[in-house]
């Protein structure tokens, strides 16, 4: 019975014209069971070289659904303070709470995101910090795949010459326009939770033009 089914699939996929995708293509390309892990960094400033990471915040998104207890926060121990910083995302130096070293943070975050495709706003900064914490600890660099809310939200504007399209947009530009709590705005949780949500609002206002795929957001 299987395989008549196949086989009628076949049948049906080439009288319409379509390859048949296989069944590893199905899974790949659906936005629905691919394991996402949206994540936020709080760093000491923006230099790659000399700041660091205070915090790394990462939860799950699967199935349209974040898992509250699917998530992933560490502080990092060290040295390194910038107190003009501490006054955004709030991490004082004395603040007491379990604080691994950088290459266990690392190993601990690692082995939370897997091979899922990472999700982040302004994407490049957050992977560029986390890979250069790799590289001091001999650590091979990330391999996964990776979106931008920043770069994907502008695929929902219209194109238009009386509408100015900025180049870049906060995140707070993001939760303002699709009315997302900003409660906990700049911590690394907050900001991965409300990037999530906005990926998802994302994701729902393209499909409002077309069914969307996983291959077309990277695209």
């Amino acid at each position: 019975m299987t395989n008549f089914l196949e086989k009628s699939k076949a049948i049906l996929f080439s009288f319409l014209g379509k390859p048949e995708k296989s069944s590893d293509e199905r899974r790949s390309d659906d936005l629905e069971t691919v394991r996402f892990v949206v994540l936020d960094t709080e760093t000491t400033g923006f230099d790659y070289t000399t700041d660091r990471i205070l915090c790394i915040g990462a939860i799950v998104l699967q199935n349209n659904i974040i898992p509250v207890l699917d998530s992933f926060e560490v502080f990092i121990q060290q040295e390194h303070y910038d107190k003009t910083t501490a006054k955004i995302h709030g991490i004082l130096k004395e603040f007491v709470i379990d604080r691994p070293s950088e290459l266990e943070a690392l190993q601990r975050f690692l082995e939370f995101l897997g091979d899922s495709i990472i999700i982040a706003h302004h994407a490049l900064f957050d992977i560029t910090m986390i890979n250069k914490a790799l590289e001091r600890n001999g650590l091979p660099e990330l391999k996964n795949k990776t979106l931008d809310t920043a770069v994907l939200y502008k695929k929902t504007l219209l194109l238009s010459n009386l509408l100015d399209r900025k180049e870049n947009y906060s995140l707070d530009e993001l939760a303002d326009k699709f009315d997302i709590c900003k409660k906990d705005r700049h911590t690394a949780m907050g900001d991965a939770y409300i990037t999530a949500i906005a990926f998802l609002k994302i994701v729902n206002k393209l499909r409002e033009k077309k069914e969307i795929t996983l291959k077309q957001l990277f695209k």
